[in-house]
């Protein structure tokens, strides 16, 4: 039986087992940011080493566990491209097992049945908290006699652990930690309808799936340690309980370095994804930066980060997440994308915003257009907005700076310059360059003059991508067809001023 002297887990290495990790969240909300941090270095860990990535469902919470959070979490993490070797385990299915192994540390005297009350319990805590004590079962029950409980009353079974002395951890990220022995006290292990708790719940599983490293946030710390007696109990009983190799996570701050909140960005994956208009490479990108280096490369391809990926370059200090930093990672990974994978993903948000869009009859166009947009989008609802002008129906409307240009010698230029693309041949950015770059210099105008007024004219916007490609992307008829619509006489141009 495990008892006073120092106790060790298990170092940061242990080359002897092939790698296994595990993802494990609850089912009681979405998948946030920090969990898929969390699923992405277990994931990278794992494929670094050639070993087992495995994904552990812990629905041992029935009343809070739903389906539609474990929907949500298993569409974020593919999105996000996460794949598993194994099918999910379910906590919640496991149960028998785990009531078996508490037995089996109850039978070899690991465990003992308590039979206090709740009202003794809470008198147990009202002392202790008069006393200014800390919080803690006392183990009343640990050395007596079940047989001194009244005849059929409800108990507990808690587990034994060390009085003295101290356990001490080799953390993979955290390094040397360690906790007095009389600070952990014996907690449940069954509850009294015979359900398993999650402390004993997970150390099972672990075991079971053959988990070598337990990769997770810093605030489970203190659970590793009164996981690690099970263990050693196991492994006295029946052998082959090999106690994880643990690597805690520091846990991610917002920008100002308050505790992550909704407003720093603690939402679910899939708002990121369908509020934020981010795409997957970009949001691993960035959650691999987040606590982790490689010198200063700041871009990985997800190849380059199994090769890269190691748990001594995690830090040990509390990550900030910058939405202002993702948002330009964003964008740098929106010019680098697919043009044709950029349509299919912005085209659902146009046509939110512009019902004459369809995505059949207009997704070529878009797919031509994506060069010139995303030069300026940091995200697709950026994408979208930048690509409306194409779409839309005439009249066409305006917003309020694109007003502001459309003044009464600007709107007299614009059938100077309808005249002009008129009386041209071909409709090709180059060409277009030509004429209008002809225009402004016989008129002593800056080309900016020319393109303002155009550009509004054209998109209904004062900005957008350059104004020759928007000139071939809408096309002749439909570009004349703009001008036209904001244009006064021709002849009144000749003598406008520009001002």
């Amino acid at each position: 039986m495990a008892s006073g002297s120092a106790a060790k887990g298990n170092g940061a290495n242990d080359a002897h087992r092939p790698v296994v990790t595990r993802f494990a969240p609850s089912p009681t909300g979405f998948l946030h940011i920090g969990g898929a941090r969390t699923a992405l270095f277990n994931w990278l860990y794992a494929r670094h080493f050639g070993g087992k990535a495995l994904l552990r469902i812990e629905d041992t919470d029935r009343a809070r566990s739903t389906q539609e959070a474990i929907d949500a979490i298993l569409d974020g993490l593919n999105w996000l491209g996460f794949d598993y070797d194994e099918a999910p385990v379910f906590q919640s299915a496991q149960a028998e097992r785990h009531a078996e192994v508490a037995h089996k540390l109850l039978d070899a005297g690991f465990a003992y049945k308590c039979f206090a009350t709740a009202e003794e319990l809470e008198a147990m805590r009202a002392e202790q908290r008069a006393n200014k004590q800390p919080m803690r079962y006392d183990g009343r029950w640990r050395d007596r006699d079940p047989a001194e409980a009244p005849e059929g009353a409800p108990y507990v079974v808690r587990l034994k652990t060390p009085t003295s002395g101290e356990t001490v951890i080799e953390d993979a990220v955290q390094g040397r930690v360690k906790v007095k022995n009389v600070e952990i006290d014996d907690y449940i292990l069954l509850r009294s309808d015979g359900t398993p708790t999650y402390m004993l719940a997970v150390v099972v599983d672990d075991h079971d799936m053959g988990v070598t490293h337990v990769i997770r946030g810093d605030d489970h710390l203190n659970n590793a340690f009164r996981q690690l007696p099970i263990y050693k109990a196991m492994q006295e009983i029946e052998g082959g309980w090999e106690e994880p190799v643990y690597a805690h996570i520091p846990l991610i701050h917002g920008a100002d370095g308050a505790k992550l909140s909704k407003r720093h960005g603690a939402m679910g994956v899939d708002a990121y994804r369908d509020e934020l208009g981010l795409l997957p490479e970009a949001v691993v990108n960035y959650l691999l930066r987040l606590g982790w280096g490689h010198g200063d490369q700041e871009f990985f391809t997800i190849d380059e980060a199994i090769e890269v990926f190691d748990l001594p370059a995690v830090g040990k200090s509390a990550s900030r997440f910058d939405f202002k930093k993702l948002a330009s990672m964003n964008g740098q990974y929106i010019r680098e994308a697919d043009d044709a994978r950029l349509a299919q993903l912005t085209a659902p948000r146009i046509a939110k915003l512009e019902p004459a869009f369809g995505a059949d009859k207009h997704i070529a166009l878009l797919t031509q257009a994506m060069p010139s947009l995303k030069a300026r989008a940091k995200d697709l609802d950026e994408l979208a907005a930048g690509a409306l002008f194409l779409f839309r129906q005439r009249p066409l409307p305006m917003d309020e700076k694109a007003e502001k240009l459309l003044t009464e010698d600007a709107r007299a230029l614009l059938g100077k310059i309808s005249e002009k693309l008129k009386a041209g041949s071909d409709w090709t950015s180059e060409q277009l360059e030509t004429e209008l770059k002809a225009m402004a210099e016989e008129r002593e105008l800056g080309l900016g003059k020319l393109a303002q007024p155009l550009r509004a004219a054209l998109t209904g916007q004062a900005t957008s991508p350059g104004i020759f490609d928007v000139l071939v992307l809408l096309g002749r008829e439909e570009s004349l067809a703009r001008i036209d619509a904001q244009a006064t006489d021709a002849a009144k141009a000749d003598g406008a001023v520009a001002n």
